[in-house]
């Protein structure tokens, strides 16, 4: 599961004396942790999409911490933040592509709208982005 690859990557990081990694997992981690004992409030368990959806926002929290110090000119603090978002999404799937979204909604017996989104939502969480599913599904 991805969130216990989290963890021993953090434990490997902190033993390397990476602190720039180790903190920024640890950032991660503790928002999956958050997101953890919010499911099981609803005795669910947590997914790995659900960890990649934390990873997701963590980056684009990231990014916008990024561009407000980019127009302040601190460049060291760009760096380091680089550095950070670039350890987040190492641990994102990479996402699928319009050709795979397309192959993958043909294939289906139901092409309705509401039919495919349900799909892509439930089976392919965290691997595709919604918005191009859509595009993808108004151009068949």
């Amino acid at each position: 599961m991805l969130f216990d690859t989290l963890k021993a990557d953090k434990i490997v990081a902190m033993k390397e004396r990476d602190k720039e990694k180790s903190d920024t997992l640890g950032v991660v981690i503790s928002k999956a942790m958050l997101v953890k004992v919010e499911k099981r409030t609803k005795n669910e368990e947590l997914t790995d999409a659900d960890v990649i959806a934390v990873l997701q926002k963590s980056v684009k929290e990231l990014e916008d911490e990024r561009l407000g110090h980019e127009k302040l000119g601190r460049a060291e603090q760009v760096a380091s933040l680089d550095r950070q978002i670039a350890v987040v999404k190492s641990y994102i799937p990479s996402m699928m592509s319009e050709e795979e979204i397309k192959q993958i909604i043909l294939s289906l017996p139901d092409k309705s709208i509401g039919a495919v989104m349900k799909t892509f939502k439930t089976e392919y969480a965290g691997k595709v982005e919604m918005k191009k599913v859509q595009e993808v599904l108004k151009t068949l």
